[in-house]
């Protein structure tokens, strides 16, 4: 090779390697893989073409998770902040129309990529804006990003894109907004930074979903009462009273309703909605056709087409807040609400139905409307709503009733008219706890008239309440409670309360921890116990018990227990002498007395029919006392899941009978009490064995007495005229007894080892003074003696 020849190659080679340009190469790209390593390129053509592929590929939800599963995310992430302004946009493309997906949302929320987003939306670039508004429009589902979005002030930027021409932004905008407010926190924010006037002015847009949003806005963001001077500043109410009298505008009444309904309390917003026409709006799409057609509204109103029940709904509610405020009550009033109310509930929209009681309760407490409601049938009409289907409309009836008849007694009396009462007793077996509560309430209130207690006891109500007892809402206890005590006046209604299974769920509430509900249920309980048989069946049920227990307790104790259980054991006799082992002279023993002996609160009561029913035993048996020929005791039992009542007759006791005819005949006419406490001694004395040395009373042999009778007569329970081997626990009780049946005052002390003695008060004949001492009556030794109490003479008499 010679020396031109190297020179001429080595010109050659420098040449192709200083070229700068290369020819374009199209590369055919099959796979969505490809084209997500494409965004790393370098190039910028490759990576524009590259995003808009994706772009149209990510249309499609399921392609989604599967290019962010191809790793996607990054580098767009990283495209956003691009210098270049084609990269930039179609990164946002991609980004907003994938953040859709909510696993592509909870991808973008741990790349912390909200800041920048927000960051770029302040760029004069509407394709920007839109689609990082629409990121973000998904992101803010998310309590935490809502939270970054407001950290990264957001929201400004969010409400200064509203005052964009572009529908989309603004679209995409108001949907963030509606999401951040869902959080109360950020409401008020809203219209600090000036976005009330801005979400009014969407009001204008040719686009519903835009106006729809702004309206949900605005119902978020009025439950602020801060936002209502803004509100009447820019004229909002102005505006949403036009919407409503559009009726090209119906599809958005529901919504500005529920704005309005914000508003409306507020008794200067309420002024200004009446003055603006508002409230004739309202009533019109409150009021069906029909009321329409006879033109019973006198104020003027535009031709508004009749809607559906929604739209009906929302205006009622809407005059139900306004109700609650009683500033605004003359003037519906005035503008005749009452008449549009009374002709709603004869509609069939139980939505509305349930509005119209709320705005019944709330004018309640103005007595024009009160009466007026009364005038109209509109007491009969909510009496017809508490049989509705409906719980809600149930629920708000009786409450409007409660409202409509508390402290009027004309309405009270036109409610029992129209058979409230009736009806009212009917609910109490209602599935809603509000429903009873309110209608025992309004029970109570005109159960005070006898006329109506006795209708009520007629009816059924007694039995009605068995179930409510057995509530766990702790108002129904309390009212049902409190009724039982309005109708538990006599002795039928409460031998009806236990027939009808009421008292052991009443026993049952002693043992509630609401001392509301312990209260009541101990008045009910000391009302119950006036006659013997209901108090010995509650003992039954652990009356006795529990309200030991709860007077023994510094926390649960009150007047009303211990009232309670002193009602228990002055009811019956027996079971008091059996707890507390003395009658006082003022516990007048009467038939049906027996002495079952000594007794314990936590031991389980057996009355006297019980005692029969067992089967002979080796205790010693009952004592009862009874002069009547013939006397049946009532048990009730429960066989084969029915309760069933028998009849046992309590055995004759003329023995008895004999001498207490015999005592009133030859003691009574004694004027000397001294002297009949003698004689009456000694005659108890005389029928139960005569006088018996201390000594000798191991020789007695009542025990074996007392025994053979209880076999003869193959019962546990003995008539006391039938002993004439008695002991000091006999002949103390006959005595008593005795005692009793005559007028004279004489207490019941029992001892231990089947003692028990009488103590008498007498003036000492030898003494001048007028204070009487007290004294133990010796019926065993000495019959006839009276011990001076507190002497070793009383206390050998009752001691071994």
């Amino acid at each position: 090779m010679d020396k031109k020849d190297k020179k001429e190659r080595k010109s050659k080679t420098s040449t192709v390697d200083c070229k700068e340009t290369f020819e374009p190469l199209c590369v055919d790209v099959k796979t969505t893989k490809t084209a997500v390593l494409l965004l790393n390129s370098t190039e910028e053509d490759v990576v524009i073409t590259a995003c808009e592929a994706i772009f149209e590929f990510a249309a499609e939800d399921v392609n989604k998770v599967y290019l962010m599963e191809l790793g996607v995310l990054q580098p767009l992430s990283q495209h956003i902040t691009h210098i270049n302004e084609l990269i930039r946009r179609n990164a946002f493309k991609v980004l907003g129309t994938m953040a859709s997906n909510s696993a592509v949302g909870n991808s973008l929320q741990q790349m912390d990529l909200i800041p920048q987003i927000i960051e770029k939306l302040s760029l004069d670039d509407v394709i920007i804006q839109e689609y990082g508004a629409l990121c973000l429009s998904y992101l803010s589902l998310d309590p935490s990003c809502k939270v970054q979005i407001f950290d990264n002030k957001g929201l400004p930027v969010l409400i200064k894109l509203l005052s964009c021409a572009e529908p989309d932004i603004q679209k995409n905008s108001l949907e963030t907004i509606y999401n951040l407010v869902q959080n109360s926190q950020f409401c008020l924010h809203v219209v600090e930074l000036g976005g009330i006037p801005l979400i009014l002015e969407c009001l204008n847009s040719d686009y519903a979903i835009i106006q729809e949003l702004a309206l949900k806005i605005l119902q978020k963001v009025t439950t602020d009462k801060e936002s209502y001077s803004t509100m009447r500043k820019e004229l909002a109410f102005d505006k949403l009273i036009e919407i409503i009298k559009n009726v090209d505008f119906k599809d958005l009444y529901v919504e500005t309703l529920q704005v309005l309904f914000n508003c409306v309390s507020d008794s200067e917003n309420f002024q200004i909605i009446l003055e603006g026409g508002g409230l004739a709006i309202i009533f019109k799409l409150m009021v069906p056709p029909k009321l329409s057609e006879t033109e019973k509204l006198e104020i003027p109103l535009p031709p508004v087409k009749w809607n559906n029940n929604e739209i009906q709904s929302s205006a009622v509610q809407c005059i139900a807040r306004a109700a609650q405020n009683t500033e605004n009550h003359k003037d519906l009033h005035d503008l005749n609400v009452e008449e549009i109310l009374i002709e709603i509930l004869s509609g069939d929209n139980d939505c509305a139905k349930a509005f119209v009681c709320q705005v019944m309760t709330g004018m309640s407490s103005f007595l024009s409307s009160k009466e007026r409601v009364r005038e109209l049938g509109g007491i009969a009409a909510l009496l017809r709503l508490l049989s509705s289907g409906n719980v809600s409309v149930r629920r708000e009836a009786v409450q409007a009733l409660d409202h409509l008849t508390v402290g009027h007694e004309q309405n009270s009396m036109t409610l029992y008219e129209e058979k409230g009462h009736e009806i009212l007793m009917h609910r109490l077996g209602d599935s809603c706890p509000k429903v009873v509560t309110v209608a025992t309430a309004i029970l109570c209130r005109i159960v005070d008239q006898e006329s109506i207690r006795c209708d009520l006891l007629s009816l059924g109500a007694i039995p009605a309440l068995v179930e409510p007892l057995k509530s766990t809402d702790s108002q129904v206890l309390i009212n049902a409670t409190m009724l039982i005590c309005e109708l538990v006046l006599d002795a039928s209604a409460r031998t009806e309360m236990q027939s009808a299974g009421g008292l052991e769920p009443l026993v049952n509430l002693l043992r509630s921890t609401n001392m509301e509900v312990l209260r009541s249920t101990c008045m009910a309980i000391s009302l119950c116990a006036k006659d013997e048989p209901t108090s010995v069946e509650m003992c039954k049920y652990g009356a006795l018990e529990l309200l030991d227990e709860i007077n023994q307790s510094d926390n649960r104790r009150s007047k009303f227990s211990e009232f309670a259980l002193s009602s228990l054991m002055q009811s019956s006799m027996s079971l008091k002498y059996g707890l507390t082992d003395n009658l006082s002279s003022t516990d007048i023993i009467t038939d049906g007395f027996y002495d079952a002996g000594k007794l314990r609160f936590d031991q389980k009561v057996v009355t006297l029919a019980d005692l029969f029913m067992e089967p002979l035993n080796q205790h010693l048996p009952v004592v009862v006392v009874n002069t009547a020929v013939e006397v049946y005791l009532r048990t009730r039992n429960t066989e084969k899941g029915q309760p069933t009542e028998r009849y046992w007759k309590v055995m004759n006791d003329s023995a008895l009978r004999s001498l207490v005819k015999e005592v009133k005949e030859s003691i009574s006419p004694l004027k000397d009490k001294h002297k009949q406490y003698i004689e009456l001694a000694r005659k108890v004395s005389k029928v139960m064995g005569g006088a018996i040395e201390k000594e000798d009373l191991h020789t007695f042999g009542w025990l074996l007495h007392i025994s053979l009778l209880k076999y003869k007569m193959h019962c546990n329970v003995i008539p006391i005229g039938m002993i004439t081997k008695g002991f000091y626990c006999h002949r103390a009780l006959l005595f008593k007894y005795l005692a009793d049946c005559i007028g004279l005052s004489c207490s019941l002390v029992r001892g231990d080892y089947n003692r028990a003695w009488n103590e008498v008060l007498v003036c000492k004949r030898d003494e001048h003074s007028s204070q009487p001492c007290r004294y133990i009556v010796d019926l065993m030794h000495q019959p006839g003696t009276l011990l001076r109490a507190q002497t070793p003479a009383a206390f050998r008499y009752h001691s071994i």
